[in-house]
């Protein structure tokens, strides 16, 4: 039997894979094939378009989510840290990396902890294996997760292909709705749902919003696939074909994000999944999402510096400030409508 490798590992050989190695979808994000009605006479301001919003009770200067990434080594705590500042700097959304590792060894939540010490301010998302609900996790470890980063939502992220390819997967999902809705009525804080890099289907969704979640993270397919990321983990040549198969799996971004807007279109959403830039976090605003999610563009520059972690959110914003001002929204809301589908 192959030897699992313990959590505090595993987190940093994805840390170390997913910047040296591609890691990427053999899918694309599905946001190529839209593309918006450019005004040339917007009748804007730029600098009065206004890309802010308010979210579980905090104010954002923009709609952007730090998707979550890292946490249970001194590596990923740093990490942590430049992120947190980076985005309490220009006003984004952050969510860390599963917290299990420093529920089970303690000692590492300093590495999670670290966001909320360094941004006071910040939305900051705690996180969670949904699978975790049947392996004896519950109430108590949700609040704990919440409480180690003072977090004001959290996160459960479904990861059902990334759990059947690794040695040592927890691969039991079965009546794991039932346990996402004690959750949702336990905790006092909003209860996030995400995919990570599979997407949403629009069965799940409906299923999820009975459940009660406060908003789904789509997570689609088209950017990072951790089938490849496990492939490259893999301890043998059984488990490395086995999950390199799987390249091409998922529901691309903007077509799950079609899905859960048609089973539940009152729900919050938040796209992820393959997005590059601001442009598509646009789109995707466009298209439902009140927040765009971004990882590896972020880790990239958080590794160098805390500075160029601010330099790339602060490009985001940007992009996003110029799409609308040149398909001519000047809020948010005024997204929606002004896309049109190409290439089909």
């Amino acid at each position: 039997m192959s030897k699992v490798a313990p959590i505090d590992q595993r987190k940093s050989d994805h840390i170390k894979i997913n910047l040296e190695q591609d890691v990427r979808s053999a899918l694309t994000s599905g946001l190529e094939n839209y593309r918006f009605v450019h005004q040339a006479l917007p009748e804007l301001d730029l600098e009065a378009v206004d890309t802010s919003l308010t979210l579980f009770g905090k104010k954002l200067a923009a709609p952007i989510l730090i998707s979550s990434m890292t946490g249970g080594t001194p590596e990923a705590g740093e990490i942590n840290r430049r992120l947190a500042a980076a985005a309490q700097t220009v006003g984004a959304a952050m969510g860390v990396g599963s917290q299990r590792a420093a529920l089970e060894h303690p000692e590492q939540a300093a590495t999670f902890a670290v966001a909320r010490q360094a941004a006071p301010d910040l939305l900051l998302f705690a996180n969670l294996g949904a699978v975790q609900l049947n392996y004896g996790y519950g109430p108590d470890e949700c609040r704990r997760a919440v409480d180690m980063i003072a977090a004001d939502a959290l996160i459960l992220h479904l990861n059902p292909l990334q759990e059947a390819v690794q040695a040592g997967g927890d691969t039991n999902f079965a009546g794991l709705a039932k346990k996402i809705e004690a959750i949702c009525k336990a905790l006092e804080t909003p209860v996030i749902v995400k995919e990570v890099g599979w997407g949403i289907s629009e069965e799940t969704a409906k299923r999820l919003a009975e459940c009660g979640v406060a908003a789904i993270d789509v997570a689609g397919a088209g950017g990072t696939s951790w089938s490849q990321v496990e492939m490259y983990r893999a301890p043998d040549e059984f488990t490395r074909q086995l999950a390199a198969s799987f390249v091409g799996w998922g529901i691309p971004t903007a077509e799950s994000l079609l899905h859960v807007r048609r089973a539940a279109p009152g729900l919050t959403l938040f796209a992820s999944g393959g997005l590059k830039d601001g442009l598509d976090i646009a789109k995707c605003l466009a298209l439902g999402a009140t927040l765009g999610g971004m990882a590896g563009p972020f880790l990239k520059a958080a590794a160098v510096s805390a500075e160029k972690a601010v330099e790339s959110l602060e490009l985001t914003r940007r992009q996003i400030q110029v799409a609308m001002f040149a398909a001519g929204a000047a809020r948010l809301p005024d997204l929606p409508g002004r896309l049109v589908q190409v290439g089909k």
